[in-house]
């Protein structure tokens, strides 16, 4: 599971390549906030579609008790969810990413390939744990 305060940015963006790069394996990974965003943030979407990603149909969701007392991990996106997360004893790990909103698009892409390459990791290692 990742969480972000808003779910529009790279939690999203973190749970389309990981389920993308799981495809064929036994394992998923689903994505909330907090304080969910009204929208998954346009320049994200025009980001991951440039990965062969499609997020437009997308939208933030609420994290709930039921989400991340079924979760294997919990990872949180560097936002400060600590101070507004039921979950925090649960996280695992922080990726300390930076946060996309309003920032231009040069700036997500880098974000985004950030995202991507943990999200590779964390596969790698779970495979790993078995």
């Amino acid at each position: 599971m990742f969480v972000c305060v808003h779910n529009s940015g790279r939690s999203k963006m973190a749970e389309a390549f990981f389920n993308e790069l799981a495809r064929g394996r036994e394992m998923t990974a689903t994505s909330a906030g907090t304080q969910p965003g009204s929208e998954v943030n346009p320049t994200v979407v025009e980001a991951m579609q440039e990965a062969g990603i499609d997020l437009s149909g997308e939208r933030p969701r609420q994290l709930t008790a039921e989400m991340w007392q079924g979760a294997e991990r919990v990872i949180t996106m560097g936002c400060g969810v600590a101070e507004s997360c039921p979950a925090g004893f649960l996280v695992t790990e922080d990726w300390g990413l930076d946060d996309p909103h309003g920032q231009p698009l040069q700036t997500v892409r880098n974000i985004r390939d950030q995202v991507k390459e943990r999200v590779e990791a964390l596969i790698a290692d779970l495979e790993r744990q078995g």
